[in-house]
Order: C-alpha cells, then structure tokens, then sequence
C-alpha cells in the first residue's frame, strides 16, 4: 500500500468548477476523482464543453477549483496561495499548448532552457541534459535557430523539450497536436510516449484526436464535465485496436 501510495504523481477529489457567465451559472467539473501514477501516460478525451482544458487547468494549478482537491507531487494546491502555486508549477510541472507559446527573439535552445533561467538556475549546469532533449525531439541541428526559421512540427519539439528540461513530475499537453498536420502530430504524439518509456515522464494529454489518443496507457472521456469512461490499454494492444476502442467508446457516448 505504502509503495502503491508513493507512486500517485497527481490526484484529485471530489473535483467541481462552477463559472458565472453573465446571469448563468456554469459548472464546467461535476465532482471529478482522478489518480495519475508515475510513469503513466493518459489521455482526456471529450466534446467540446465537456470539461477537458478545464480539468487540465485545474490539475496543472493554472486555476483554483470551486470545490474539491488536487494534490500534485505531494503538494495540496487548494491549499497554496499563488506565489505557492507558482513554485510549484514551475517545480513539477511542464506544459506543451497547442501553439507552442515560444519567445520569437530566443532560439531554439534559448526557449527549451527558459525555464530554468526563470528559476535562477545557470544554462551551463544543464548543458547535458539540454543534449539529451535536443537529441530526444531530433533538433540538435536547429539548436541556433529561433522560431520563425522553424516549422510548425519543429516548434513543437521545442516546446516539448521546454516542458521536459525541468524534470518535472508531470507534464500536461493541450492540444498538442491540434495545430499540426497528422503525419507531423504523430511524431509529437510518439515523443511523448518516448519520454514516458525513457525518462519514465508522467503525462496527460487533452485531446480530440483517436489517433493521438492510442498512445496512451489509458484514456479518460468527460461529458457534461463528468467522467463517463475509461479504457485501459493492454500494454501489448496495436494503435489501430486502441484508435478502435476509443472510437466506438466515443459514438457510445455521443448518442
């Protein structure tokens, strides 16, 4: 139990979000329990409006949720103030948008080591394993250039290794393909799964995209900001079985 106690990275409870939007009130969660393991990779799947950026924002400690609560790397976010929360986001967690959010005037190595210089860290002391990453995304190469000598596919590698230059417990990806043509979504997609098998990263990616979603050990699917469903991948399972699964667990839901 001990052991098994050690291994949960992220875990909420009894999650709710409620929004006042002009007369209306919104509830966006509905009372979600959620448990992310170390070394796990999971997926959120949903229509639009079921919860999923939300539930993301909320984990991540981006925003504060109505009721409920999440304890990340150990840490009780409900009960931090936001200079709390900030360290502990800039500690324990990487994020990768959907359009990459890198600075114009930093290249390549300058964005993926940004980070840590806002930490006061020094670039010189992490040269080994900014190596690894540029090696890891395959942009050793375009290690100089800045973003708008990049493609699309290109920056969101950088954006990847930024999340990852941390070490962070966990890493939360919105969208991450969302921006991309599928050929290169796929490759995103297959080097998150290679800082899962690798670097033994957690990871929680937000997604509407079944191809993008059978990379995960297991896929979560929101509706009416509940959770519905859940699929558990046997590890040996084809993507195209998953991308199967996750499909007919989606026409199940939506009818």
């Amino acid at each position: 139990m001990q052991q098994e106690i050690k291994d949960i990275v992220l875990e909420a409870n009894l999650l709710t979000k409620r929004y006042q939007l002009g007369e209306h009130l919104v509830q966006a969660l509905k009372e979600v329990d959620f448990v992310v393991k170390k070394g796990e990779f999971v997926a959120i799947m949903g229509p639009s409006g079921s919860g999923k950026s939300t539930l993301l924002h909320l984990l991540g400690g981006l925003d504060k949720p109505s009721e409920g609560g999440i304890s990340l790397a150990g840490n009780q976010l409900s009960l931090l103030d936001d200079k709390e929360a900030t360290l502990v986001r800039r500690h324990n967690v990487g994020f990768v948008f959907q359009f990459y959010n890198l600075l114009p005037t930093l290249t390549a190595e300058e964005n993926i080591m940004l980070p840590l210089l806002i930490d006061g860290q020094k670039s010189t002391d992490h040269q080994e394993r900014l190596n690894r990453l540029l090696n890891l995304v395959g942009l050793a190469d375009r290690r100089d250039h800045k973003p708008d000598q990049l493609s699309g596919g290109e920056q969101q590698r950088v954006s990847l290794a930024r999340a990852l230059v941390t070490n962070p417990a966990i890493v939360l990806a919105d969208e991450p393909t969302g921006n991309l043509d599928s050929k290169t979504g796929k490759t995103i997609m297959e080097l998150l799964r290679r800082s899962c098998d690798e670097m033994a990263q957690t990871v929680i990616v937000v997604t509407h995209d079944p191809l993008a979603a059978a990379f995960s050990d297991r896929t979560v699917f929101l509706l009416d900001g509940r959770i519905k469903n859940e699929i558990m991948f046997p590890p040996d399972m084809p993507g195209a079985g998953r991308r199967h699964m996750i499909i007919e667990t989606m026409e199940t839901l939506n009818s």
